[in-house]
């Protein structure tokens, strides 16, 4: 029997603790705004454009953030199949290999199973996101010039998680009733990124005929 929702999305199962926007700051109120829009009902490609006398970088940052957190409770969610065992490369299907690289720890592209890729990769956005000179949160402080590099980089990392968990656990998504949820996540972020140009296209085959299916 299938879980309800509340059960599979619990907070004791989000894979790093969800990052929160200030009550009062603007990000916050872009934040509620992006939200209620969401619970509107409202067409997904409209929900995701930017409001009228937005800016950009807030808009951008608000929903890296989201996605952060929703992307972590999905991979929570299934994180106790992925093991080393099952899934000993970080991995999308035969097709598509990803290895890590930070500068680092791991200097040159390496593989590792996807439960430490996905551990990684966490704690590198969680740093990012934390980065008071990349995403400030103070009034009047500015964007650096590379905010929008650093968020593409982020988003295109998080697609990874997306094509491991369709292709490696679309099964365990089903089976605890969860699959409509997913494609709902997945939708918001594919919309997203699509509005905004912030992934190259060609990073986005290995889910290309699931997009297909549910996006259009």
């Amino acid at each position: 029997m299938a879980l309800c929702l509340g059960q599979v999305f619990s907070k004791d199962k989000t894979f790093r603790p969800r990052k929160r926007f200030e009550p009062g700051t603007q990000r916050f109120e872009l934040y509620k705004k992006a939200q209620a829009s969401l619970k509107s009902g409202l067409d997904l490609r409209k929900v995701v454009q930017l409001p009228e006398g937005e800016n950009l970088n807030d808009w951008i940052a608000v929903h890296v953030v989201d996605f952060f957190n929703r992307i972590n409770l999905i991979y929570g969610t299934v994180s106790e199949y992925c093991t080393e065992r099952t899934c000993p490369i970080m991995s999308g299907g035969l097709r598509y290999e990803y290895r890590w690289q930070d500068g680092d720890d791991y200097k040159k592209p390496t593989k590792l199973p996807a439960l430490k890729y996905m551990n990684l990769l966490m704690d590198w956005i969680e740093s990012l996101i934390n980065n008071e000179d990349i995403f400030p949160t103070r009034v009047g402080v500015p964007f650096p010039k590379n905010f929008q590099q650093v968020c593409k980089k982020i988003l295109s990392r998080l697609f990874r998680v997306f094509v491991h968990v369709y292709i490696h656990h679309f099964d365990s998504i089903c089976s605890m009733g969860a699959e409509a949820h997913i494609n709902t996540c997945y939708k918001h972020y594919y919309y997203f990124i699509t509005e905004f140009n912030l992934i190259d296209h060609s990073e986005l085959e290995p889910l290309r005929e699931m997009t297909e299916k549910i996006c259009n």
